[in-house]
């Protein structure tokens, strides 16, 4: 009797290869993000504005988007793995030479990151900080205009346009892999898609979400209060500064 192709790969066992925190950082990235560049085309194209048709509502959201994610990395920091996310920066900021070879369009075998994933996520973390700088720059410039340096304007706008083309390509990727998608979804991925598509690593079996293991301490869940505290105010007072 032939076995269902689909049923065969839902059986398949599975490896980890993204722990709870990375996931979460990962979501809570996203998630701003969809939202920073939606309202952001928005702002910087007429033609979207006018259908819309309201560009201080789409101000509005922008603005407590740009807070609420920069408190959610914060807080994903505070409360998740940090050993976790120490060893996954440190993966990603090693370039070996395969990596060098997988860039320039050659086969040649990945870690658990190929070369691409790497050099995506540390233009993501630089686009980021550009972001995080040029934006308050401009929501400063507004009420002081020793704040206004030239070009704030088109750097931000044109790391929008770059960071949009970034992110449309990352979809269409792992769309392209439902495998791929699964392990940022929820952790794992087939062996065997583990052995073709990173044949450096050597993953874990998966055991369940148990194995993550990682839990908060007090002191940890205090300071998270504090910080969730925080970026709630800075969200109603951005609001107010707005509405004002």
């Amino acid at each position: 009797m032939a076995v269902d192709p689909r049923l065969a790969a839902v059986a398949e066992p599975r490896v980890m290869r993204f722990g709870v925190t990375e996931r979460r950082l990962h979501m809570a990235h996203a998630t701003a993000f969809g939202v920073l560049i939606l309202t952001g085309l928005v702002l910087y194209l007429p033609m979207l504005a006018q259908i819309l048709s309201d560009r201080p509502l789409m101000k509005s959201i922008h603005l407590a988007a740009a807070a609420a994610w920069l408190t959610a990395l914060v807080l994903v920091a505070v409360l998740g793995d940090g050993a976790q996310l120490r060893a996954t920066r440190r993966e990603i900021e090693r370039f070996d030479a395969d990596d060098l070879l997988f860039l320039r369009r050659r086969a040649a075998p990945s870690g658990r990151f190929n070369g691409g994933q790497k050099a995506h996520a540390i233009v993501q973390a630089g686009l980021a900080v550009l972001f995080t700088v040029s934006g308050v720059l401009l929501w400063l410039g507004e009420r002081d205009t020793a704040f206004r340096l030239p070009g704030t304007i088109a750097l931000h706008d044109a790391a929008t346009l770059l960071v949009a083309v970034l992110v449309a390509g990352h979809i269409a990727m792992a769309f392209s892999r439902p495998q791929s998608l699964e392990g940022i979804l929820r952790g794992t991925v087939p062996e065997s898609y583990a052995a073709e598509h990173h044949a450096k690593w050597r993953p874990a079996r998966a055991v369940g979400e148990a194995a993550a293991g990682w839990r908060p301490g007090p002191m940890r869940i205090s300071l998270a209060l504090l910080v969730a505290a925080a970026g709630l105010v800075a969200i109603v007072a951005l609001l107010r500064d707005i509405a004002g």
